[in-house]
Order: structure tokens, then sequence, then C-alpha cells
């Protein structure tokens, strides 16, 4: 359904919603928000002239319920609606329900989004309409036999992928027959429960293969064409991690085939608008067809950057019945563009999200960063992880890399743990600087380092230690001795002496001299060792987060006590992020072993937290309804007497 519109309702949240709601304002739509009990104080809120509550924070019950949806458009007034992407973009029973509402909906028409919804289906159109496909099984016959016959034929390794997946669920890496089975079994499950079907394909595995990706777009008016390719071989779990435009693996010649593939791909189903044909590439040479994302896409700055189009002021164009108004041959790729999504995640705990609050971000102005973040902004554990994008343009494909890795070390976000620093030395990692990551990359003993535990250098301890020095110390006062101070640095104490030139001795001998220059905001001069470098500084009650360069700690005084608690039997802490839903324990109660302390919800999962040792509680760190993070110390026992 395409005809014109002035009031655009964006179904979505976060980032997304704010990149889509600021070109709809620049073009002069109204623009109407929606919000979750969640997400009442989020930017995408009060940047939009209109903001519609729609329920509370479960997506079940919120952004993902086409009703209630619907039904907020009919409120605001809204003759348009853009679903981003996630939550209900690819839903054909919503693009249906939204022209049987007489509202424009911003996408492909329900027909193709259900064509290409089904990746089986979607196989067999695309060798149809002779666009190569993953070798592989995607028969009506889902019985384990049947599979089990299918995959001799295929060879191993390979993947079963659920027909309606995507993101990675759903899709289970099978090595050896005897494990084929168990595979078929643990996927189908999962795919029962995140797309409502538990219909299953084979392909064959390509490994040491690259994520191909070609933006497609196409009007009402017959034109239909591509914007070049990305590369998305850099992902974890099936998730990607870094993005590029163009590919460093792909030639002229070879973008010409896989883009007039892609047209064929997107003609082959009366595709209209933005969407996403996703290839495999080999070394040889070779691509495959994957699969259509009939959506716009998170990586979709690096094709804005290097074509020059706003994607989404075409997406609007389209929708509204006029031409995009391009051929082919005004198509041109200038430069190179990298983006990075910044994640509230451990990737040291094997990528654990994150919750907690930001207590201070602050993008840099070296690069472009899309993202729905505010400080004070709680990250709760009901939608992705995803906090930003960060996306850097140049010339070339070095200084598009440069100016990335400096933009994110610009990028201050304090309060929770995100996978900035993993960002840092994955921009800089001798695979990723060649050009040569390919898609099991970041699963290889070549990137473990990448993921390994870090400790803070000993720079960064000296200047959290700096920000405690004792009252009446000072880099003036020469002849103040050195005094002791007591500090937890990410939960673990720390016993430093200062004296008042400013002299750091840390436990284990190494001595900084410096201090911090007075300053405004967050942002700080330090001084050490006759250098001076940036820092960036927020205390969220006594908790002091600090940013040094690639690393960022959170410090806290602490008592000669309180010490020892933090790494005493009798110390409770959290085995990951979550929300506090119950404190049965208070100070000074009696407790033995095996009694509940604390119940933390996290992902829909209850997990109760009981007393390890008997004894009487000291103190009790966390109340009702507060978002904690992984080792967050949340009671302390002091155990009793044996």
């Amino acid at each position: 359904m395409s005809r014109p519109f002035t009031t655009l309702l964006v179904a979505n949240r976060g980032e997304i919603a704010v990149r889509i709601l600021t070109t709809a304002r620049a073009l002069g739509y109204r623009t109407v928000a929606v919000f979750s009990d969640a997400d009442a104080h989020a930017p995408h809120v009060a940047l939009a002239d209109m903001a519609v509550h729609i329920g509370p924070a479960p997506v079940a019950e919120s952004y993902l319920s086409v009703a209630v949806i619907l039904d907020a458009a009919a409120r605001a007034g809204a003759d348009a609606i853009h679903p981003g992407y996630g939550f209900l973009s690819e839903r054909a029973d919503f693009a249906e329900a939204c022209e049987a509402a007489g509202i424009v909906f911003v996408g492909p028409p329900a027909s193709a989004i259900a064509a290409m919804g089904d990746k089986a289906a979607a196989r067999q159109r695309m060798q149809a309409a002779g666009v190569p496909v993953v070798p592989g099984y995607d028969g009506d016959d889902q019985s384990d036999d049947a599979f089990s016959v299918a995959a001799q034929g295929i060879g191993y390794p390979l993947l079963v992928k659920a027909s309606a997946g995507g993101g990675g669920r759903g899709m289970r890496r099978v090595d050896a027959p005897g494990a084929l089975v168990a595979a078929l079994a643990s996927a189908r499950a999962e795919a029962a429960g995140a797309f409502g079907s538990d219909r299953m394909l084979l392909e064959r595995l390509i490994t040491a293969g690259r994520h191909i990706e070609v933006q497609v777009f196409a009007d009402t008016l017959g034109t239909t064409l591509h914007l070049g390719e990305r590369d998305c071989s850099t992902q974890r779990r099936h998730q990607k991690v870094v993005e590029e435009a163009p590919s460093p693996a792909v030639s002229a010649a070879l973008r010409a085939r896989m883009g007039a593939a892609a047209v064929a791909a997107a003609e082959a189903v009366g595709y209209v608008g933005a969407g996403t044909v996703e290839f495999l590439l080999s070394d040889r040479g070779d691509f495959y067809f994957l699969e259509m994302n009939t959506r716009l896409q998170v990586e979709h700055p690096v094709t804005e950057a290097v074509t020059g189009l706003d994607l989404v002021a075409l997406q609007l164009q389209v929708a509204a019945g006029r031409p995009l108004g391009l051929a082919q041959s005004d198509v041109s790729l200038s430069g190179h563009a990298v983006e990075v999504r910044l994640y509230a995640e451990d990737p040291s705990r094997g990528y654990a999200p994150q919750t907690g609050t930001v207590v201070a971000f602050q993008p840099s102005d070296r690069i472009r960063c899309d993202h729905g973040l505010s400080d004070g902004l709680v990250i709760s554990p009901h939608y992705d992880p995803m906090l930003a994008k960060l996306i850097a343009h140049g010339p070339d494909r070095p200084t598009a890399l440069r100016r990335l890795a400096r933009g994110l070390e610009d990028t201050v976000i304090l309060g929770l743990t995100t996978n900035r620093r993993f960002l840092l030395g994955l921009l800089a990692h001798p695979t990723m600087v060649a050009g040569e990551v390919r898609t099991d990359f970041l699963a290889s003993p070549e990137a473990a380092g990448l993921l390994a535990p870090t400790t803070p250098s000993s720079e960064s301890l000296a200047a959290a230690a700096l920000c405690f020095m004792p009252a009446g110390a000072g880099f003036r006062s020469a002849q103040s001795m050195p005094q002791p101070v007591l500090l937890e640095i990410d939960e673990k104490p720390l016993r430093v002496t200062i004296d008042g030139c400013g002299t750091v001795t840390l436990p284990d001998g190494t001595v900084h001299t410096g201090w911090l220059l007075p300053g405004e905001g967050t942002r700080r001069r330090l001084v050490l060792d006759g250098i001076h470098r940036d820092v960036c500084i927020a205390r969220d009650g006594e908790a002091l987060h600090l940013t040094h360069g690639a690393e960022t700690i959170t410090v806290r005084p602490l008592t000669p006590k309180g010490a020892d608690e933090v790494t005493g039997s009798g110390t409770v802490t959290a085995p990951g992020a979550g929300s506090v839903i119950a404190v049965p324990a208070a100070v000074d109660a009696v407790v033995a072993v095996g009694d509940p302390l604390v119940v933390l919800e996290a992902m829909k999962l209850e997990t109760t937290l009981r007393a390890s040792v008997a004894g009487v509680v000291s103190a009790v760190r966390v109340r009702v309804g507060q978002q904690v993070k992984t080792r967050q110390v949340l009671v302390i026992i002091e155990e009793a007497e044996t």
C-alpha cells in the first residue's frame, strides 16, 4: 500500500527509533514514538512530536503486539508505520494488518515478507530465479531419518537451520553424523519457542567463508537496483560485530555479479523498499544465497557513508509511492566505511549481557554514532543489549579503521560493562587490519586473546587512586607523609599509599606520580609521570567510574574491614546481570546456610541467592527494583565462629 502520508509512527525503540525519527522530522513528517514502561524516559520518547505508552516491559505485551501498535497508531492519528528492525519488522501479518487498517507500512508487501521469511521456500524461489544457493536440504519430510539421509549427500560439517529463523537462533553446527539428531532436537525446541515453527533445513557449512550482503532497493514503479555490498564476516554466534563497505574481498566484477543476483532475488518476490540479500562467499570466489532480510539492516549506515544516500529517506519516499529517482548507473561507492556495535556485554564471560544504569555517556565528535542513550538511562534485561553503532568513513580502509578506533577511544560510557575494550582490540588485530576476517574468526584460537579477562594497568590504578587522595593532601604540599588509601576496584580490594606530591605506590611496588587538573564535566586531564592524557570520571553515589584509554574501571572507597569483606566467604555477589525483585536479607539478621538472601530476575528467569555460611548479615547493598551487574556485591555476612 503506497500513498502520501503525514504522520509516521515508529514501532521500535532505542537507536533505530532515534535514527528514523531524526530523518522523518527533517523531512517534515509529524512523528510518533511508542514506549513501554521500561522506556518511559528513553531519548526516542522525547525526540518525537508525540509518544504513546504501549504497556509493560515484556515485548509480547508491548513492542511485539500487533494489536497494541495499531491501537497506538489510531490514538495518535498516524497514517504510516515504520517498523525499524527486529520486533515486527519481518512479520507478514503485521504488514497485512497495517494495510487492512488503512495505514502505510514502510516496508515491502506482506507477500514478499512471507516469501522470504520461510528459508526453505526462499531457497526454492532463488533456485528458480537462477540465484546460486548453498547445497542443502529443504524438503517437506521433516523426520530425523530424512535429514540423516540428506546429510550423507551434503557432507559434514553442516548447519541445521530453522526455516523461519534468524539472528543465529534455531541454528546448530553439526560436525559428525552422531551429533545430528541431538542438534535437530535442540534447534527445533529453540525455533518453536522463538518463531512458532520447528521446521528445519540443512545447509553445507562452508568454513572460512565471508558473509557478504547486498543492499537492494525497489520502488512501486518497476525500478530495482543495488547499492553495493557490505562485509559482515566478523561475527560471534552468528551475530554481527563489525560491518564494512565495500568488502575488501569483492572486486568490481564480482560486485556486479553479486548485485545482479541480489536484484534478481528481489524481483523474484515482487520486492518494494529497502532489503538485504545475504550471500556466503568462498575463497574461490563462489557465492551462495543465504537469506533475504526484508527490512532495514543494523549496518545500513556504512552503505549510506559510501553512497551518500539516506536510506531511511528513500524508504519513506518509496512508501509514499514516489519513484526512487535513481538508476543503477547513478550509484557509485566513495571511500570506505566501518561500523562496530557497542553492546552491554562482557566478552570475557561468553558475551554475557549486562544491565545497569548509564551514569555518563558522551559520543565522540570524530565519527558518526547512532544511539538512543542518555545519562541515567537504565539498561534493562528486557531488550537487546546493543547500545549504539559507531561508524567511521575515510578515503580508504586504513583511514576508516584508524578513525573508528580513535572515535571508539573517545566514546565515554560509564556505569555498566560494555564490549568497548574488546572492539578496540579487534580493530587493531592483524587479521582485521589485513582484511582477512572470515566468519569463524572470533571462535578461532587466533582471536582467543581478545576474549581473555583483563586486569587494569598500573596507570589506570594510579589514576583511580588519585581521585581518592586523602583530605589535605595535594601535589602542592610536598612535605605531607604517605598515607594509606583502601579502594575496591572492579570488586577487588586494593591498598595503595599516596603522599602529598601525588606519588602513588601500588601493592606490587610500582610507583607513579601525578595529579588531576581541575575541570568540569566528566572529561579531565590527568598528568601522570610527566605525561598529560585525557580521562573521564563520573560518580554514582560512593562509586567512581573512570575511563583511561581503552580501560574502564569502577572504584569505591573501603574501610579496613570492608577490604576484608570484599573477598570473604560471607560475601554474596551477583552471578550475572539482572534486576532485584526481592531482598529477604536484612542487616543484623541471623542467617543459616541455605537461607534466601536476594532474588534476581534476568531474561525472564528468577535466581535465588542463598547464604553459603552461617552468621549475621552485616550489610545489604541492594534494594528491590535495582539493576545489578555481574559480580556486584549484594550482601555481606559476618561469619559465625565455629
